[in-house]
């Protein structure tokens, strides 16, 4: 199943995509999908409704897409956590995970416009695993203790400004990392059971000409392996996400141009869904 947020910004209410492709209407069990929702095994909950049928199919042409998590608490980013990525970025493999933060304020919606910073010249993309996190974490004994607190995983297209990034940086990489709709995310929560996230092809696109195209197997650190550690600096909270790191592709590489303001980005993972963003730059006055 996949669980999905419908609706003008803002007023987005929660859906589910059964098993047989059905939409069907959450709003008896939850107003939202959230971390409150996910902490009170919410996703039990709707597999049991689905089970005796109590929910209503939903009319959802024309309704927009929204993030599929309301409101994460936080956003914590991995960098370079595929060797042929930190290659290109004329980097060695980490030999400990890289931990950076981008502002919750970014997430918007799969399909969303992403807008271009006014002057900013050196905007990329990054197809991502993301994992949303569904129970508290905080000093897990193990990797293997990371799978009972994963929610489900999504995709996110973590849109980088490399200027801000690395050449006004300050040595840290948020300030390219937080502008207005830089994360992308969505279109659907899949359940964590439903999913290896070890074994998932991944791809972006510009304009339609392919820019990414790896598997989550070459994952430096793996999923668990990054939730165990993650938990042992930070307490995780229910409906946090965590970008995983990107294959090798993006314009940083000097492969490809930067995004111009027009360009349509469309990124995808296998089992999780598609998104199409289109860029359109900031003018002000």
């Amino acid at each position: 199943m996949e669980l999905l947020r419908l609706g003008a910004i803002g007023q987005e209410r929660p859906y589910v995509r059964d098993d047989e492709g059905v939409v069907r209407d959450l709003s008896s069990l939850t107003r939202d999908i959230d971390g409150a929702f996910l902490a009170g095994d919410g996703i039990a909950h709707v597999r049991a409704a689905l089970a005796d049928g109590s929910l209503p199919e939903a009319e959802t042409a024309g309704l927009r897409v929204g993030a599929p998590v309301a409101r994460p608490t936080a956003v914590i980013c991995i960098g370079q956590n595929y060797a042929a990525h930190a290659a290109e970025s004329g980097s060695e493999p980490p030999a400990h995970p890289v931990v950076f933060f981008k502002h919750p304020n970014t997430v918007v919606g799969p399909d969303d416009v992403v807008l271009l910073p006014p002057g900013a010249e050196k905007v990329d993309w990054e197809v991502e695993l993301a994992v949303v996190i569904g129970r508290t974490a905080r000093y897990l004994p193990s990797a293997e203790a990371a799978r009972d607190v994963i929610a489900g995983y999504t995709i996110s297209n973590d849109v980088s400004e490399r200027a801000y990034q690395l050449e006004v940086s300050g040595g840290q990489w948020s300030k390219g990392k937080c502008s207005e709709t830089f994360n992308p995310l969505g279109p659907a929560l899949v359940p964590a059971d439903e999913v290896d996230p070890q074994a998932l092809r991944l791809r972006s696109f510009v304009n339609g000409e392919p820019r990414q195209d790896s598997s989550t197997a070459d994952m430096i650190f793996p999923v668990l392996q990054l939730v165990h550690e993650l938990s042992h600096y930070l307490v995780l909270e229910p409906g946090d996400v965590i970008n995983t790191g990107t294959p090798q592709g993006v314009a940083l590489s000097g492969r490809f141009p930067y995004l111009q303001d027009g360009d349509e980005m469309t990124i995808e993972i296998e089992r999780l869904g598609r998104q199409h963003q289109r860029t359109e730059r900031v003018r002000l006055g």
